[in-house]
């Protein structure tokens, strides 16, 4: 601070270092892995600069002036007609201030009439609406602007692919209006609109919802229409996934069609966390705006627009439209590939960004199928990054068979066909390699999995391939993700220091290695070895207790692999036990380099202790002594007067039963 104000002077790495320390991460794991969510996207590092704005600092309660809609970008830009207006006429704000923040708004507003000008209607001839703060602000401003509480709306199911805002009970759309939920044909899984047009004409919903969250094809907005102008409803298209697609002419595009158009810009169309309301009739326009502010919202994030009217700009380029032509292309392919692969693909491929693949066909030997949040927590833990997803015949969204995978992201990074297919092929290997399985949760059973640490060590590292092969964002360049590692194909044997912590550090070590972790007190140390699950040595050294939930694993041998094996039992996903995959290792725990080490060299049995269990102490690589056989059990039987008889005691005697006194009784011990 200067002695003139008290401003804070300074970068982030200064004033907060430790914010600055998780957005290095952040930015190394956005760069180190392979991010398959539909709804998500890089975005360019002119809008990031937009939103980080002094429009950010602003209140901006209100609209621009209604005469901006169809003033020409050039228009509004004619700094030295627009400001003097505003002196002389004010504006439709709460705030003063706003001189810029109205042109940045009639500047988003116009762009977008723009770009989405479609059907035989011109910019001129749409109203737009740049306020929204995401998509669910948007779909239930216009519940405000066109609805009544109880009124009947109509909607896709969320199991089928809807969103929450088209009336789930999850949401305040489900709760507050009467919902009727249409689904697909269950014979083409596509849509089917004779169904629609039925429970149309049996409900008479007063709005119509067309658009989806996780279907893959494109909507005949023509059949919507009929189906809304034989009931008189209002037809809302949600096009938030497919925006960018539609932007460049790769989807049909419902304005014009629909009364109504809401979409997000942080999906295909590669923007900021913003949404956009566009309709074409005049008499919606003023119930819209109001339906946003003050219906539903308050300020506007005017930083939000001005990332919107720049993402408005770079979506009327040539570039902008190869982006979304090969965005779809890489979906195709992905889904050819899974499909390939012996994957079910519901609704049977797509023609959009967005697929979602059935997990259900790697089914454990308990019968278990593997779910999608099994399936997309495993895919994490190899660098791609999916969501859990329901499919056509789940019962709950809390229980989805499926994930759901988008292209947008990997292809603004350069993916193409080729690189496509090798991550089709690194998800359906890491898939294919799970053993799912059952525990009996408190009301049903809950499924879960584990994977084979061979395979998901192998996509880590091809993944980490591709993911240096592709494109990055320059602008913020990282350091790494410490947090996450990845073993070398061929790494060489050497020494190091792995430290251990956690509150279960001991009991995780005592089930992972091979000596008597649980007899060490605090500075002592002993031999040890880490084994791999068929008990050949990964490496060999001493383990030192440092606390109670501090350790430190002094070895030799391939510690690259040790780290990660050590990192993967405690996230519990690998398989270490090939007849027991409800096996679990007491964690978590944190596995951290400790700089080199001088291991103890040993030699035959040194470093086994005698214990009822490790990892690997049944395969066929274990290297210690066995036991001495325990002593036969001569039990000696205790004079009891008086021993009772059930009524199966001389049943018992006749088949030679061992009895003893049990309880007052004579019972039988074995036969």
């Amino acid at each position: 601070m200067t002695d003139k104000d008290f401003l804070f002077r300074g970068g982030i790495d200064e004033l907060d270092p430790a914010v600055a320390e998780l957005i290095r991460h952040e930015t190394a794991r956005q760069q180190q892995h392979l991010i398959l969510i539909p709804s998500e996207s890089s975005v360019p590092y002119a809008v990031r600069h937009a939103l980080s704005s002094a429009f950010h600092n602003i209140y901006a309660e209100g609209y621009p002036l209604e005469n901006t809609r169809r003033m020409s970008e050039s228009e509004i830009l004619d700094y030295e007609q627009r400001l003097p207006e505003f002196r002389r006429n004010a504006d439709l704000r709460y705030y003063k201030g706003t001189e810029y923040a109205n042109l940045i708004e009639a500047l988003a507003r116009r762009r977008a009439a723009e770009r989405f000008a479609a059907n035989g209607l011109r910019a001129d001839d749409l109203y737009v609406n740049v306020q929204p703060l995401s998509g669910a602000p948007a779909n239930n401003a216009i519940y405000t602007a066109l609805l009544d509480v109880g009124d009947t709306v109509m909607g896709m199911d969320l199991i089928m692919g809807g969103h929450l805002t088209h009336g789930s009970p999850a949401n305040r759309s489900g709760q507050l209006f009467n919902i009727v939920s249409y689904s697909i044909d269950p014979q083409s899984e596509k849509l089917d609109y004779e169904q629609m047009m039925a429970l149309a004409l049996e409900h008479r919903p007063r709005m119509i919802i067309g658009g989806y969250s996780s279907y893959p094809y494109a909507a005949d907005w023509g059949e919507y229409r009929k189906i809304a102008d034989a009931v008189g409803a209002y037809l809302l298209a949600d096009v938030a996934h497919v925006a960018g697609l539609i932007a460049a002419g790769c989807h049909p595009s419902p304005v014009g069609i629909a009364d109504v158009v809401s979409f997000t810009t942080h999906k295909t169309f590669n923007g900021p966390r913003a949404a956009v309301l566009i309709t074409h009739r005049k008499a919606l326009a003023a119930k819209i705006d109001r339906g946003v502010f003050p219906g539903e919202q308050g300020g506007p994030h005017v930083n939000a627009i001005a990332g919107l009217a720049v993402a408005m700009r770079l979506a009327g380029t040539e570039q902008f439209q190869q982006l979304q032509q090969q965005t779809v292309r890489n979906a195709q392919t992905l889904a050819q590939t899974l499909a390939a692969r012996g994957f079910a693909l519901p609704h049977g491929g797509t023609d959009s960004h967005l697929l979602s693949v059935d997990c259900q066909s790697v089914v454990g030997r308990d019968g278990t199928k593997l779910s999608g949040d099994m399936a997309a927590r495993v895919l994490d833990l190899a660098g791609i990054v999916a969501n859990r997803q329901t499919i056509p015949g789940d019962a709950s969204a809390l229980r989805p068979s499926g994930i759901r995978l988008g292209t947008p992201w990997i292809t603004q990074r350069g993916f193409k066909e080729t690189e496509t297919a090798q991550l089709g092929e690194i998800i359906a290997d890491v898939l294919s390699a799970c053993t799912p399985f059952s525990l009996m949760g408190r009301i049903r059973p809950l499924p879960r999995t584990k994977v084979d640490f061979d395979v998901l060590q192998a996509a880590r590292q091809r993944v980490r391939e591709l993911a240096a092969r592709a494109g990055i964002d320059n602008s913020a360049p990282a350091d790494g993700y410490p947090h996450f590692a990845y073993m070398p194909a061929d790494e060489e044997p050497r020494a190091a220091a792995l430290r251990v912590r956690g509150a279960a550090a001991g009991d995780f070590l005592q089930v992972v290695l091979t000596s008597d972790v649980a007899a060490l007190a605090d500075g002592e140390s002993q031999p040890t070895h880490l084994l791999e699950k068929d008990g050949a040595v990964m490496a060999s050294g001493s383990l030192a207790r440092l606390s109670a939930s501090e350790y430190q694993l002094s070895i030799a041998g391939r510690i690259e692999r040790a780290a990660a094996w050590l990192r993967s039992l405690s996230d519990g996903f690998v398989l270490f036990d090939e007849q027991d995959a409800y096996a679990k290792v007491p964690g978590p725990v944190s596995v951290q380099a400790a700089g080199e080490a001088e291991p103890l060299a040993m030699a035959g049995t040194a470093g086994y202790a005698q214990k009822a269990y490790c990892i690997g102490i049944s395969g066929a690589g274990y290297l210690a002594q066995p036991a001495a056989p325990l002593p036969r059990f001569e039990g000696a039987a205790a004079q009891v007067d008086m021993l009772q008889e059930t009524p199966l005691h001389s049943l018992h005697q006749e088949l030679g039963a061992k009895m003893a006194p049990f309880a007052g009784y004579d019972m039988p011990l074995w036969y």
